[in-house]
């Protein structure tokens, strides 16, 4: 089965695609999407969060989605413009008509790295090594890397 997992975000998105055979972990692909310059009006930045997201599902052919959800910041403008955001993917993974499941940070990080406490570079580190990669991806496409392998994990399909 194929995963696309995501790790939200207004100026940057995070996506990670692995194949799940029984316990078998591959990947496939990881990256980022930038929503473009801050000055741009939100909607504008919010479609092309959109339109990347469905630009990698035609490229890569998911069968399931996997999402992180949002937790709440100290700065409530930050946590809206967060929710929008991922909105926006939701929409996306959705219109592609992709089953959706979304997971706390705090699982995902229990589920990789086994402590819910665990700093971005632990959770780089354990990515690196379940899905046997010569190096770390970035912070953003680790994580969503976590959320796709969180999923498989999880799922009972």
């Amino acid at each position: 089965m194929r995963w696309i997992g995501i790790d939200p975000g207004l100026r940057t998105t995070g996506f990670g695609i692995i194949d799940v055979d029984g316990q078998q972990l591959r990947y496939v692909a990881s990256g980022t999407i930038q929503s473009g310059d801050p000055s741009k009006g939100l909607p504008e930045r919010l479609g092309t969060l959109y339109v990347g997201i469905k630009e990698v599902l035609e490229q890569y052919q998911p069968e399931a989605a996997a999402i992180e959800e949002v937790f709440l910041n100290v700065n409530p403008r930050s946590t809206l413009m967060l929710g929008q955001a991922r909105g926006a993917v939701i929409a996306a993974l959705v219109s592609a008509k992709l089953p959706v499941a979304e997971y706390s940070a705090l699982r995902v990080k229990q589920s990789i790295v086994g402590t819910g406490r665990a700093a971005k570079a632990q959770m780089q580190e354990m990515i690196k090594r379940l899905l046997r990669l010569n190096r770390a991806p970035g912070t953003d496409a680790s994580d969503a890397l976590g959320v796709a392998i969180c999923a498989a994990h999880h799922f009972k399909g």
